[in-house]
């Protein structure tokens, strides 16, 4: 029993700084910014527990010219730890209000979205799947789901700059290029993380950025 509460600390530790997270500490706050080749999206939530986490969600969908705004809800459904690894299994939902902002709006309408995600990681592999989908009416009805794999060419210690390589295949069904490849470069400094990338398929741009205070 100690042994696995010491294991447990260990990695909780070493992720703190190694993987992005939907569901910070107990009484966190999380700032979070995401491009990607679809859309840009701010989020930012409060965990009153390490288990759940409330927040805003604004999103553009730079193609479909539209924006979506509304509170969304995280969930730690379970995490596993092993001797050298940790996996996590997250559930989201929102709900809020859709505007179309193109050159002939049609005006605004309720939408809702949902989604899942899981990890699995030592420090120096990382696995990951995400998938989701959204009902914005007349506006849009869609699904998408991502794959990544990443590993890290040293072993940084706590406080130190960790650097991960990782490459991720999304699929778009509706999309015009329906599956994408992204080779992304990963750095994390104390409470803050950045990702680059560029859409070989889509030639466009990842960027996403996160802070935890």
């Amino acid at each position: 029993m100690l042994r696995t509460a010491l294991i447990a600390v260990i990695l909780l530790a070493f992720n703190a700084e190694a993987s992005a997270r939907p569901v910070s500490y107990a009484g966190g706050w999380t700032l979070i910014e995401d491009t990607d080749r679809q859309s840009t999206t701010a989020l930012i939530h409060y965990s009153p527990s390490a288990s759940y986490s409330f927040g805003l969600r604004t999103e553009w969908d730079r193609g479909a010219d539209l924006i979506f705004v509304g509170p969304q809800a995280t969930w730690l459904a379970k995490r596993w730890f092993g001797p050298d690894h940790q996996a996590n299994l997250y559930f989201w939902g929102a709900a809020g209000l859709v505007t179309d902002i193109g050159l002939n709006p049609r005006g605004d309408r309720s939408g809702v979205q949902a989604g899942m995600m899981t990890d699995w990681e030592t420090r120096r592999l990382f696995l990951s799947y995400r998938a989701s989908a959204r009902d914005f009416g007349k506006f849009d009805q869609s699904a998408m789901q991502a794959a990544r794999v990443g590993f890290a060419p040293y072993e940084g210690d706590t406080g130190e700059l960790h650097t991960w390589l990782m490459l991720e295949v999304d699929h778009r069904p509706d999309g015009d290029t329906p599956i994408g490849v992204t080779p992304i470069l990963r750095l994390f400094y104390g409470s803050a993380l950045f990702e680059a990338g560029w859409n070989v398929t889509d030639d466009a741009p990842l960027l996403n950025f996160q802070y935890r205070f």
